[in-house]
């Protein structure tokens, strides 16, 4: 399975905000390396979210998304910055977009507010820094970039990769959910579709959460679940499975037992088999 194929879930989501015209679609386009956005100098060109699935080093697979402006009117751009809102309670780390030329305004004055509100992780970033007669120092939260000429791309990127440290923080995978010593059954499908001669990155991090909170990991394919569970001493504390076996492994799992897949623990949203205490 390759990158392109990991499920939405299971990335970071990325997303770009700002003001119409801050140049919020010409900076995803150069962030992806791809033309993904519809670009124009007219406001409000950017309606619905655009999203891009792509790899960004160090963090791996994740969502990149285009939101339309935050400062859209009339009642057609209500209904926009309604599906702006909805973008940010799906976002994990937010790249505030602000015309350089122009500088702050309320609207992203606001926006970051909503951030801080949140606890997101997020970068502040000023356009068009092509406009500026002197291009102002960055500082490790802000940078000035030019999505027209390419100019600090990389930077950019590295940056927001780096913001993992902060997302990793506030948002654990398993160590709020289990106790030293509770044994956790990982079950993890082995065909075609598997990575052969190694694990996808959501299975490493849970196994390596487990194991730095001194949980015991048993690890498994669906095949083997029932003979497992049978083999275990006591109760497994959790069972996660991969999201394509979950109605399989439900099916095999006792309701006493809490069950919930990699993809939802990746987003921090338990609906589990049962409640988890």
């Amino acid at each position: 399975m390759g990158l392109n194929d990991t499920p939405s879930g299971e990335r970071i989501h990325i997303a770009f905000f700002g003001r119409r015209n801050a140049g919020k679609s010409s900076l995803m386009n150069a962030f992806t390396g791809q033309e993904i956005s519809v670009v124009s100098d007219k406001p409000g060109t950017t309606t619905d979210p655009v999203r891009k699935a792509m790899e960004l080093i160090p963090l791996g697979p994740v969502m990149v998304t285009d939101t339309p402006g935050s400062d859209d009117e009339g009642e057609l751009g209500g209904l926009r910055v309604e599906k702006m809102k909805e973008s940010l309670n799906r976002t994990d780390i937010a790249v505030l977009v602000i015309d350089a030329s122009k500088g702050i305004s309320d609207d992203d004055r606001a926006l970051k507010a909503s951030f801080e509100e949140k606890k997101l992780p997020y970068i502040t970033v000023y356009n068009k820094s092509d406009l500026l007669k002197e291009v102002p120092k960055d500082t490790d939260r802000e940078i000035y970039v030019s999505a027209f000429y390419k100019t600090d791309i990389e930077r950019l990127k590295d940056k927001v990769a780096h913001l993992k440290d902060d997302l990793a923080e506030d948002k654990p995978l398993i160590g709020d959910l289990i106790r030293r010593g509770d044994v956790i059954v990982l079950v993890v499908p082995i065909d075609k579709a598997a990575p052969k001669g190694r694990l996808i990155l959501p299975q490493q991090q849970v196994i390596r959460d487990a194991l730095d909170h001194g949980a015991v990991p048993v690890i498994c394919r669906d095949s083997e679940l029932k003979e497992t569970l049978d083999s275990l001493k006591d109760t497994p504390r959790l069972v996660i499975t991969d999201s394509q076996a979950f109605s399989k492994v439900a099916g095999i799992v006792l309701d006493e037992i809490p069950l919930t897949s990699f993809s939802i623990l990746m987003v921090r949203n338990f609906p589990a088999h049962s409640k988890i205490s």
